[in-house]
């Protein structure tokens, strides 16, 4: 099929044209331009202060853009807010239930802002409720849930007018890796089953790998880089081995003299970021070879989003 063709056919849930937004002389975004595909599972990914707090405030009408176009299934968000606020479901970073409702009214009450009937309300509230392991709570108050009860609320929530696009804003921060991983699970059977588009911010690239098929990095205000997630880690130069060995009458010093990028992990395992361009590997192999070091196992780890957050500006 043409390019072009396949442009026209290819439908956008969201896309985003030369959005700013300037605080007293700030410019907190600059020119973004942003589009993300119906169905897909976007990482919006970036460092504190990079802007994608900002940039999920303005699609959600908490702050006002400076300038610039944003479309919703093409609804105009100038033209039709109205039609486009039911179409999206929002779950901030930081705590806002109130403390003294009981679970259930907070998704009945959040339903009823969107004029979803009672009936349809209750429906979803249990349907949510219990896939995310809350329904043994529905009747309790707010302020008897631990914290990660209070995230997985919080994302029950943010579904329960069943929005087309889901806005996840570091939605496991905090919680343990037991909740996080259910989390994980819940969100990719939401995408898998039900084809919802979804947008997350997180500070987890590990979450951000296993969850999502679509990877935007914003920097200072700017989108530099937006692709296929497979795409980019497959593209990623550097990435990790981790060894397991004899060391024999090879010092940790020794060891650690061969490469600058050489760690232990304990007594018998190091870890070495490698990179493909320079050969740096058999490098590294040679010399612990030629140090009398007896290597047991050699793993690859896989290409990581750490790279774009761990190397120089």
């Amino acid at each position: 099929m043409h390019r072009s063709t396949y442009a026209m056919l290819m439908s956008y849930a969201l896309e985003i044209t030369d959005l700013r937004k300037k605080y007293s002389g700030v410019l907190a975004l600059d020119q973004i331009s942003l589009r993300v595909r119906d169905g897909s599972f976007l990482a919006l990914l970036g460092k504190n202060g990079a802007g994608k707090t900002t940039l999920i405030g303005i699609i959600s009408s908490l702050i006002q853009k400076t300038s610039g176009k944003i479309l919703v299934f093409d609804y105009d968000f100038d033209k039709n807010s109205d039609d486009i606020k039911p179409l999206l479901g929002i779950m901030p970073q930081e705590f806002n239930l109130s403390a003294f409702q009981k679970v259930i009214d907070v998704l009945i009450n959040q339903a009823g802002y969107y004029g979803v009937p009672r009936a349809t309300a209750k429906d979803n509230a249990y349907k949510y409720l219990t896939l995310l392991d809350l329904w043994n709570k529905h009747d309790q108050q707010v302020r008897s849930l631990s914290g990660g009860m209070k995230r997985r609320l919080m994302l029950a929530r943010a579904l329960i007018h069943e929005p087309k696009i889901l806005f996840l804003d570091e939605p496991t921060a905090g919680v343990d890796v037991e909740i996080r991983a259910k989390i994980w699970q819940f969100l990719s059977n939401l995408h898998q089953n039900e084809k919802k588009t979804i947008i997350l911010t997180t500070h987890y690239l590990e979450e951000a790998e296993r969850l999502c098929d679509t990877v935007a990095i914003i920097e200072k205000g700017n989108i530099v880089l937006q692709d296929d997630m497979k795409r980019v880690l497959a593209k990623i130069s550097d990435y990790s081995i981790t060894m397991i060995i004899d060391r024999g009458n090879a010092s940790k010093e020794d060891i650690l003299k061969l490469h600058k990028n050489i760690k232990f992990i304990d007594d018998n395992t190091i870890e070495v970021s490698i990179n493909n361009t320079d050969k740096s590997l058999n490098k590294v192999l040679q010399s612990l070879m030629a140090l009398g070091v007896n290597i047991k196992t050699i793993r690859n780890n896989e290409s990581s989003l750490n790279y774009f957050f761990n190397t120089p500006n």
